[in-house]
């Protein structure tokens, strides 16, 4: 599995704004994609802090179709008018781990 995570300095008089957009026009068309397992937006407990948008991915393949065709950069358009720097994007494989139970 594959993650691609997405900061983004957020200006405080827009959190509301990109709440609204993110769950009515970011997650609807993010789980229509190809390979997409998942969406989520984490809010900072510090507001200091970035949001980052979180999209788990089948696979490093499915990430690249997203990005590339065009998709990622028509949602990331629909809420750059509410962060105060330019989003960045980190990728990450994703290694299932297994907890160790103890009695």
């Amino acid at each position: 599995m594959f993650a691609r995570l997405t900061f983004i300095n957020i200006r405080p008089e827009r959190i509301i704004d990109l709440r609204r957009v993110y769950n009515e026009e970011i997650v609807p068309v993010v789980k229509k994609q190809k390979g997409n397992i998942g969406v989520w937006l984490l809010e900072p407990t510090l507001s200091a802090e970035d949001f980052i948008w979180l999209t788990e991915w089948v696979s490093e393949a499915d990430a690249n179709a997203y990005e590339s065709g065009g998709t990622y950069k028509m949602l990331t358009d629909k809420i750059k008018d509410m962060y105060s720097i330019r989003p960045i994007v980190k990728t990450y494989n994703i290694t299932e781990g297994r907890m160790a139970v103890t009695t």
